[in-house]
């Protein structure tokens, strides 16, 4: 089984995604903090997604595994494991706000190799395999392709916030965001997406777990990007993270960050 032949799956997935989200977004509900500290919302959208998730991946390919956000890991020893989001951007979610997500990734041998962002509010879709990517939603189906941009002077960043650098990743992170024409804050996955699009030019981060990262891997890398850790290396496992959409302007970010 080769992911490609996995494609169309992914569509299954963000179909039932979306019907489990769509009633609570923009609608009077709970909000529980998972944090010991500070805030991090969960909302019983994200667990209704991501229990219809598991339940069409377990009844559609059992010996898959699943790592998800809200309920933990099946069978990560798998030559193929499912990696879940249900909502990336809760805060924006609760808030109202249209730039969160379902992430749904799939490694392969450990790898990530296709995967998708669905946007059920403005359905919208992007997914890609790591050769290529492809846009679904208002004005029609197309390819996606990241533009070029060939130095920070020119490039539109984006951080979810700058509050989550500290001490010298701070420091590292400024040296890049004082050189860009412009940076954005608080799209979560919808920058990466827009990276992929050709709209904006890179993404630095900090904190990501796996499933904050690895569905959008192969978009951006089928769109013609690069996405890696801040020394360059691979970036499924999260952590700190570099995506952009010209591979000069990824190497120029790596330089700063690690000047």
């Amino acid at each position: 089984m080769s992911p490609q032949t996995l494609l169309p799956f992914l569509d299954r997935l963000a179909d039932v995604a979306s019907e489990a989200i769509m009633p609570h977004f923009r609608a009077s509900g709970a909000v529980d903090n998972k944090a010991a500290e500070g805030f991090d919302p969960v909302t019983a959208g994200d667990r209704a997604a991501e229990q219809a998730l598991r339940a069409l991946i377990n009844a559609t390919y059992p010996a898959h595994g699943i790592m998800g956000e809200e309920f933990g890991n099946e069978h990560l020893d798998a030559e193929h494991v499912w990696v879940l989001d249900p909502i990336d951007g809760t805060r924006a979610f609760i808030s109202g706000l249209p730039v969160w997500g379902t992430l749904i990734g799939l490694l392969k041998d450990g790898s990530p190799s296709i995967g998708m962002m669905a946007q059920p509010f403005t359905g919208e879709r992007f997914s890609g395999d790591g050769t290529s990517a492809r846009y679904t939603g208002p004005g029609g189906p197309r390819a996606l392709k990241t533009r070029a941009c060939d130095s920070l002077s020119a490039a539109v960043l984006s951080t979810t916030t700058p509050a989550l650098f500290k001490g010298a990743e701070r420091e590292a992170y400024l040296r890049v965001e004082e050189k860009v024409r412009l940076v954005r804050y608080g799209t979560d996955c919808y920058a990466y997406c827009m990276v992929a699009a050709g709209f904006m030019d890179a993404v630095v981060e900090t904190g990501l777990h796996p499933y904050d990262i690895v569905a959008l891997i192969p978009v951006i890398e089928g769109a013609g990007g690069r996405v890696t850790n801040w020394e360059g290396g691979p970036a499924s496992a999260g952590g700190r993270v570099v995506a952009a959409g010209d591979l000069r302007l990824h190497a120029e970010i790596l330089d700063a960050l690690n000047s």
